[in-house]
């Protein structure tokens, strides 16, 4: 495989960005940062044996953000060559003296910089593939998947390659960035039997080549899960004890991400905004936020404004401890960012988790189960409804009854639905902890959920 050599070393992304502030700072901005970011995708989709398509992107866009007092605009340009930064610094000045004035904007403080030595988080592979390498692993899924019993083809099965170098400066003196890299795959199974067909899929990534699944694993897994859905039928309306499996709880946690950011409880429409230092969750339920993982999905060496990162404890023995922040809504509070700022080329940081996970319990979901007389185990869900100001929410899912402490007949067609706040004093965690992405839980448990069927 190649070494994949960037288009723009770091050098050159830092004469860049040290240019576009100094032409910001010419143009009237009293501060400004900026950021460039450069993308590479590999990717390639095969069907039914044969090689559907295969497709390969680049992008390089560059962001500036500039304040003017406390009027503040922020553009966005792929142009970056030396007449472009010239320009683009002249429409940011002239939107921000345009704009009302914000008054909790502004660069981060600076004695909250990451500074010196920045942590080795090891989230680059230096090797791309070549399109053949994607080729032949989504071949390989995709027929690992078909040679599961009643799998008759698939949807299409996958495999790629991203690649990205992001840097950060400020007219504060902050410059820093890093290189990230991931890789991915993975199949949509068919199965079908008696003139009726399910689908399902199961797929992996990672950081490293190296840390990847088998393709047998990950291409085995779809199958089984598509062919274990034939069969379904509905079930009646009612209060149920629900187990939702680790790889689809993660969803009750992006609402909580959600909730716990600061911009969301500074404008007020967050259903928890009254419960900082409350008992939200059963006692002896913990969940962690930590950049510092190696290889984390969402690691990070600093956050979106250059703001230093570290390890939070969100959830200690069941009490929400604290908010995730950036600098703007940290002022709006009376608080201190927590370096949870997320800075995209175009717009305002918002707020963004790194490697948010529930921690697991002590028993086994097995064990749950077995305890279970009457309920319904989640393996699939969609379109979730929430209401952000209340925490009421909804969601379609589809899986298995739950009978006799056993697994039973799969059903679909079903809306689980209570209110977040309710459902977090209830849940209970298992001990089967996947990291699967930036946000991750155990299989979790919850008694007396409404369940919609029939």
């Amino acid at each position: 495989m190649p070494s994949d050599d960037s288009a723009l070393d770091a050098r050159a992304f830092e004469s860049l960005l040290d240019e576009l502030l100094s032409h910001a700072r010419a143009s009237g901005a009293d501060q400004a940062d900026a950021v460039v970011v450069e993308s590479r995708a590999l990717d390639a989709t095969v069907r039914n044996g044969e090689v559907e398509d295969v497709e390969r992107a680049e992008s390089r866009d560059l962001g500036l953000r500039v304040f003017v007092g406390k009027k503040t605009a922020s553009v966005s340009s792929s142009d970056l060559s030396g007449d472009s930064l010239t320009e683009l610094a002249e429409r940011a000045i002239a939107m921000a003296k345009a704009s009302p004035d914000e008054p909790y904007a502004g660069l981060a403080p600076e004695d909250r910089l990451a500074a010196g030595d920045l942590p080795e988080l090891d989230l680059f592979d230096a090797t791309t593939p070549d399109p053949k390498d994607l080729e032949e692993r989504a071949l390989a899924v995709e027929a690992a998947a078909r040679a599961v019993p009643d799998v008759t083809k698939t949807d299409h099965a996958w495999a790629g390659w991203a690649g990205s170098v992001f840097r950060l400066a400020t007219t504060g003196g902050f410059g820093s960035g890093w290189r990230s890299s991931s890789r991915h795959f993975g199949v949509a199974a068919i199965a079908e039997r008696d003139g009726a067909m399910e689908r399902d899929f199961d797929a992996h990534s990672a950081r490293h080549l190296e840390d990847l699944k088998s393709v047998e694993e990950v291409g085995a897994e779809a199958g089984r899960r598509a062919a274990a859905r034939l069969g379904g039928a509905k079930v009646k309306s009612g209060k149920r004890t629900v187990i939702f499996e680790n790889r689809v709880a993660p969803a009750l946690f992006n609402a909580f991400a959600g909730a716990i950011s600061g911009p969301s409880v500074a404008r007020g429409v967050s259903f928890l905004k009254n419960h900082h230092g409350q008992q939200l969750f059963a006692p002896g339920v913990n969940i962690v936020d930590d950049p510092s993982l190696v290889r984390g999905r969402g690691s990070r060496p600093f956050d979106g404004e250059g703001v230093s990162v570290k390890r939070w404890n969100v959830v200690e023995d069941g009490v929400l401890t604290t908010w995730l922040l950036n600098s703007s809504s940290a002022r709006q509070l009376g608080l201190e960012t927590t370096g949870h700022a997320a800075r995209s080329v175009g717009g305002s940081p918002g707020v963004s988790p790194s490697n948010l996970w529930v921690q697991p319990g002590a028993q086994s979901r097995d064990g749950m189960i077995a305890d279970i007389q009457s309920g319904l185990f989640v393996t699939e869900m969609f379109g979730p409804s929430l209401n952000a100001n209340t925490g009421d929410w909804s969601v379609g899912v589809s899986g298995f009854l739950i009978e006799g402490g056993e697994i039973t007949s799969p059903v679909s067609e079903i809306t689980v639905a209570g209110n977040l706040i309710d459902i977090y004093g209830r849940l209970q965690p298992a001990d089967d902890l996947d990291f699967r992405g930036k946000i991750n839980s155990p299989s979790l448990r919850v008694d007396d959920l409404s369940v919609a069927g029939q």
